[in-house]
């Protein structure tokens, strides 16, 4: 689905960076590194990072070029270099670190103006580009997390990429999915895809119904006005562990401001709590446990997957043909998911029907990434890509997530791909659907 020509490549690139750039213009030097915490890194540190991403997979590994900066390893290499040591780096200042940048880029535009990068060459600037798209969607929650003004994104000449705010109420109720053999992952024909996707392989899916629309804040706020935070019963042993360490009450940026009114914190802003949009900003445990409260559970991931690429009839399979996204094989546009910044922010869960799934489940892709059930493990046969850190040393510590989010990039997502966070993980924007018993 990516067009991997050198001009293309080129293009996209330019975009990426472009866009970082612009999530973290407005800070401050002092924003940039920002305090000392476990779920964030200093971000200057983290587009040093993406600087020296770049430069090894394009210009070292590809291109055999010796390192611009000789200290760009100690600095910046994140599976050696421990997070809690980023702080204490002497990493170089706003202007250097931007000059790096920069130098690193007109040398990978330099190269693709060569020649037209063979297929195993592209996947190398693929690979260097969706990572700096991963890393723009964590720019943003830290900007979250650390209570910094929305990003100020503008496209082109537009002083601003907002768009209106999707309205379209709550959506409730379930489809029902009769099961049966789905192939799970992504096909081998898809030529871009990480090593924790491969490849699709058959799964036996037992009959369930899962609900047409995430849970929503009105339905969440249920959950801790009836006391759902304190009462053990609800949770798994590790889940009320991690309660009881944080005495978390309710999610993590929602405050009760009078006996029935409750806000939340959007970036700097403090809102009234909005009714239909999903809950957001919540953990795995969190999730389990309204869903225990509910009497419901999470879905698998190939329940999840079945349920957003599938095609049925009468609720049943088929076939095995599987969409790559849920409303067919068309790029995503804003009419049927809310991706790319577009709102900036969530829309409500009834928004977006031109994006629903063949059985008639809305918003799978993009809104707001949902929890599964089902830890982060290897698929039959896994084998690790050259980019070794990226999946293997987070098999059986943390849970799958699904779909994407309203941040995330739409040459990013598609059905089969899969996210991943420890359970206790909540400044993510994650959110989650739920199933029935």
């Amino acid at each position: 689905m990516i067009v991997t020509s050198a001009a293309t490549l080129i293009d996209n690139l330019t975009e990426a960076r472009s866009r970082t750039l612009q999530l973290l213009a407005d800070l401050t030097d002092e924003q940039l590194m920002g305090p000392r915490l476990p779920i964030v890194n200093p971000l200057l540190w983290e587009i040093g990072h993406l600087a020296w991403f770049h430069e090894k997979w394009i210009l070292r590994h590809l291109w055999k070029e010796d390192p611009i900066r000789k200290d760009a390893d100690l600095l910046y290499d994140s599976a050696n270099v421990t997070h809690d040591t980023r702080w204490d780096l002497p990493l170089p200042g706003r202007p250097e670190t931007l000059s790096y940048m920069a130098e690193v880029s007109e040398g990978i535009g330099q190269k693709l103006q060569l020649r037209e990068p063979s297929e195993q060459e592209a996947y190398f600037y693929l690979l260097a580009l969706l990572h700096e798209d991963m890393h723009d969607e964590a720019f943003t929650y830290t900007r979250q997390t650390l209570g910094y003004p929305s990003p100020r994104l503008h496209e082109g000449n537009d002083s601003g990429i907002k768009t209106a705010p999707g309205k379209g109420g709550p959506l409730n109720g379930d489809v029902e999915i009769s099961g049966g053999t789905f192939k799970l992952g992504a096909e081998s024909s898809t030529f871009f895809v990480f090593d924790n996707e491969k490849w699709a392989h058959a799964v036996e899916v037992g009959p369930f119904r899962i609900a047409r629309a995430p849970v929503t804040n009105t339905e969440f706020l249920a959950f801790v006005e009836d006391r759902g935070y304190e009462r053990e019963q609800w949770w798994t042993s590790e889940g009320w562990e991690w309660r009881q360490q944080t005495g978390a009450e309710h999610p993590v940026y929602w405050r009760r401001v009078s006996p029935s009114g409750w806000t939340r914190r959007n970036f700097e802003e403090v809102v009234p709590l909005e009714d239909h949009l999903p809950v957001i900003h919540v953990n795995w445990h969190e999730a389990d446990a309204y869903c225990s409260w509910a009497g419901r559970r999470l879905p698998t991931e190939a329940e999840w997957e079945m349920a957003a690429s599938a095609e049925f009839q009468s609720g049943r399979l088929t076939g095995d043909q599987k969409r790559l996204f849920p409303w067919g094989d068309e790029l995503p546009t804003a009419a049927r998911a809310n991706l790319n910044w577009k709102a900036m922010g969530c829309v409500e869960v009834g928004a977006l029907p031109e994006g629903d799934s063949a059985i008639g489940c809305r918003q799978m892709i993009g809104n707001v990434w949902e929890w599964t059930a089902s830890d982060f493990l290897p698929y039959p046969g896994f084998a690790v890509d050259p980019y070794k850190e990226y999946s293997e040393p987070w098999f059986g510590t943390h849970k799958v997530l699904r779909g994407g989010c309203w941040t995330t990039r739409s040459r990013l997502i598609r059905n089969t791909w899969r996210n991943y966070y420890p359970p206790n993980r909540r400044d993510v924007w994650a959110g989650f659907r739920t199933c029935a018993l």
